[in-house]
C-alpha cells in the first residue's frame, strides 16, 4: 500500500499557516472590493445580461450548495443510523455544509441585484414558484446548520467564562437526531428542488426533463461527501497525523465511488433518451448549436463524464488504488471538479441555447454569449479565499475532527 506523506515541521507549519492566513485575506479584501462595486454600480458590471441572467456566480453557489447539503447528507445518515464507525467525520461533514451554505448566500446577495430585498419571498408568498420554495429551503436549511455547529463553538476555550452556553450546547448536541431528521428532508427538497428549477422550463427542451431532480441530488451526495474527505486527509497530512482510521477512509471512498456510479448511470441514460435515441426538435437544434458555438460537448464528456466521473469511480472502487493516498485525493478532487462542471454545463447550456418561444424573439437563432468579467472573477475568487479561511480558522480552534488516537484506529 502506498503512503503519501507531506508531514511539514511545527516551525515550518506555524510559518506556512501565517502565509496562508495572510494571502487568503489578501484574496477576500480583494472580493470584497469587487462586491461592493457591484453594490455601487449594479450588475452592469458583470457579463450577465437579459439573454444570460445567471452565470458564474449561480454556478459557484450551486457547486457550494451541492458539496453543503451532500457534506450534511452524509452526517444525518450517520446520526440517524447511529452508524458509530462514521461519527469520527461526521462534525466535519456538518462544518463543510455550513461552509458551503454560507457561502453560496455570498454569492446570492451579489447575484440578485437588490440584495436589500432578500426578505420579499418571506412577505410575498409566491406558491407556484419553485425558486420561492427554494428560498425557505435555503433560510431553513441555514437556520439548521447553525444550530447543529453551536455546540462545536460553546465548547471552546473562549466561551469557557459563560458555562451556562457549554449546557446549552450539550442540549443541543442531543437533539441532532431530531435536528439530522429537518436537516435531510430540507437538504433533499433543495437539491431536487434546484433540478426542477431547470426541469420545469418546457420552453428550454434542452433542461426540460423529469431526470434533473435526482441528478441534483446523487451528483450533491457525491459532491459533498469527496469535499468533507479529501479536506479530512489534507488536514491529516499537513498535521503529521492520522485523523480517521485507514479503514474509514477506505469505506468512505467507496461510499463515494459508489453514488459518483449511480450518479452516473442516470446521467448517461438520460443523454441516451434525450440525445441519442430520441430526436425531439427543440433539444437537437439546441444542441447543434452549442456545440458549434460552445464547447458544450467537450466539457460534457471530457470534464463532467470522463475525468469529473468515470476516472473518480474507477480509483475509488478499486481497492488498491484507494488505498493509495495520491491517487484518492485525486478521485475526490475530480469529483469536486465534476459537479461543479455540472452546474456551470446545466445553467449555461439552458441560457445560452435560446428558448424555443419567448415574446419578441420568436424565430431567433443566435446563440447567447457570456464572459465573465474581471470584477465577477475577483469576487468568486474572494468567496473562495472565505471559505477556506473558515475552513482554516475552524480546523485550528473547534474541534471539528477526533482529538484523540483511539477514534483514528
Amino acid at each position: 500500500m502506498a503512503r503519501f506523506d507531506i508531514s511539514i515541521p511545527k516551525e515550518s507549519r506555524q510559518r506556512a499557516w501565517w502565509i496562508w492566513i495572510g494571502t487568503l485575506l489578501v484574496l477576500l479584501s480583494i472580493g470584497a472590493m469587487g462586491a461592493i462595486r457591484v453594490f455601487v454600480k449594479g450588475l452592469q458590471v458583470t457579463g450577465l445580461s437579459d439573454q444570460v441572467p445567471w452565470g458564474l456566480w449561480i454556478t459557484q453557489d450551486l457547486s457550494s450548495i451541492a458539496t453543503g447539503a451532500g457534506a450534511f447528507t452524509f452526517s444525518a445518515v450517520v446520526y440517524l443510523f447511529r452508524i458509530k464507525k462514521y461519527q469520527p467525520i461526521a462534525r466535519a461533514a456538518v462544518f463543510v455544509g455550513f461552509i458551503g451554505y454560507s457561502s453560496a448566500m455570498l454569492a446570492l446577495a451579489l447575484d440578485i441585484g437588490r440584495p436589500d430585498r432578500f426578505w420579499h419571498p418571506l412577505v410575498f408568498w409566491n406558491v407556484h414558484s419553485v425558486l420561492w420554495e427554494i428560498t425557505w429551503c435555503v433560510i431553513l436549511y441555514s437556520i439548521v446548520l447553525v444550530l447543529e455547529l453551536l455546540p462545536m463553538l460553546f465548547e471552546t476555550k473562549y466561551f469557557s467564562r459563560w458555562p451556562k452556553l457549554k449546557t446549552y450546547g450539550e442540549t443541543i448536541h442531543k437533539a441532532s437526531p431530531v435536528f439530522a431528521a429537518i436537516g435531510l428532508v430540507l437538504s433533499l427538497l433543495h437539491q431536487s428542488s434546484l433540478g426542477a428549477t431547470y426541469g420545469v422550463l418546457s420552453g428550454r427542451a434542452i433542461w426540460y426533463k423529469p431526470s434533473l431532480p435526482v441528478m441534483f441530488i446523487l451528483s450533491a451526495v457525491a459532491g459533498g461527501i469527496a469535499m468533507t474527505l479529501l479536506l479530512t486527509i489534507l488536514v491529516g497530512k499537513l498535521n503529521n497525523r492520522q485523523i480517521i482510521s485507514r479503514q474509514l477512509q477506505y469505506d468512505i471512498s467507496r461510499f463515494a465511488g459508489f453514488a459518483m456510479l449511480a450518479y452516473l448511470y442516470l446521467k448517461l441514460w438520460d443523454w441516451a433518451a434525450t440525445s441519442y435515441y430520441s430526436h425531439s426538435p427543440g433539444a437537437t437544434q439546441a444542441l447543434a448549436l452549442l456545440q458549434s458555438t460552445t464547447p458544450y460537448t467537450q466539457t460534457f464528456w471530457w470534464i463532467e463524464i470522463l475525468l469529473g466521473g468515470v476516472v473518480p469511480a474507477i480509483i475509488l472502487l478499486n481497492p488498491r488504488l484507494r488505498r493509495n493516498d495520491r491517487y484518492s485525493m485525486l478521485a475526490l478532487g475530480l469529483i469536486v471538479v465534476g459537479v461543479t462542471m455540472n452546474r456551470w454545463n446545466v445553467t449555461l447550456s439552458g441560457l445560452v441555447a435560446p428558448p424555443q418561444w419567448s415574446p419578441g424573439v420568436l424565430g431567433r437563432v443566435l446563440a447567447a454569449s457570456y464572459l465573465p468579467t474581471w470584477n465577477e472573477i475577483i469576487v468568486s475568487i474572494g468567496i473562495i479565499a472565505y471559505a477556506l479561511l473558515a475552513f482554516s480558522f475552524g480546523v485550528k480552534y473547534l474541534q471539528i475532527f477526533p482529538q484523540n488516537e483511539e477514534a483514528a484506529h
